[in-house]
This record gives C-alpha cells, structure tokens and sequence, in this order.
C-alpha cells in the first residue's frame, strides 16, 4: 500500500514538509511516494490508497502547479472516491493564507470524491499543517504526525 505525498515547491519549504509528511507515512509500514508536481502521473493518483497534497501559499490559494494537477487528472476523479486525502501549506507571513490555501487543496480532494482529514488532536487538530518559512519542531512533528494519520487511515480502510 502507498499514499501519494504531492507537492510544488519554488523556494524549497514545502519540499522540507513534504519530506517530513513521508516521513509519517513510512513510520507506519506504508510506502510514502514523493513526488512534486512536475513528476507525478495518473497512476500514482490511482495506484495510492491516499494523498496528501502540499502548496505554498500563492494569493490565499494552492499554486498554479498543484491545481493544474488536479484539473489534468479529473478523469481519474470516480476512482479516487473514498480514498483518504489531506492538506498542508507553508507561507512566509504567520497570517498570510495557509489555512485558506490548505482549503483550495480539500475543495479538490472533496470533488474527487475523497474522505478528507485534517492534522490529529495530538497536533493541532485543524485542516491540515501550516508552515511559516523553514519548518520548525512543532510544524515538522505536526507533518510527521499528519503523514501517519493518513497511513493508518488507509490501512484501517484497507481491512
């Protein structure tokens, strides 16, 4: 089993939070697939049990690159119904649009039909992690934690 970590990354945060979300998703025995926008295809979408998808903050909403990904794929959307999904962001201003960033990222998750989850109660328990610049301990253990919630997630669904 795998869960797909997607992401874009221009300046090289969301890749060092994305790694980190992998990380999660290995702890568990599942197999993590990394991967960034330029690299992912249509079977790494259908062959993983989740996603879990990564944005910096472009204008309050996920990058051009990460949408476009989503759009590409929508005839891969009936397939990825009931499959787990989840969201993170990293922005270079404490207020400057995570949230609403990791919320463009679910709206296409929810259209593709996924079951949506964010971060666990043992993290901060809202939609997902959110990052300030470099990741830091609580942002990277919150990510490690996020990763391992959709991996054991996928294996409960598995069963």
């Amino acid at each position: 089993m795998q869960v797909l970590v997607l992401y874009h990354s221009r300046g090289g945060n969301t890749k060092k939070l994305a790694e980190i979300v992998a990380e999660g998703v290995s702890s568990t025995g599942v197999t993590a697939l990394l991967k960034n926008t330029d690299e992912v295809t249509k079977d790494d979408f259908l062959e993983s049990a989740g996603v879990i998808a990564g944005s910096p903050v472009y204008f309050g909403v996920m990058a051009a690159e990460l949408k476009k990904v989503f759009d590409d794929f929508i005839s891969t959307r009936r397939k990825m119904e009931d499959k787990i999904g989840a969201a993170f962001a990293t922005g270079a201003h404490p207020t400057g649009g995570k949230e609403t960033t990791i919320m463009s990222i679910l709206q296409c998750m929810l259209i593709y039909g996924m079951i949506i989850v964010g971060d666990p109660m043992s993290a901060s328990g809202h939609y997902g992690v959110g990052c300030t610049g470099i990741p830091d301990e609580r942002a990277s253990d919150e990510a490690f934690k996020l990763g391992a919630r959709v991996a054991e997630l996928c294996k409960r669904l598995e069963k």
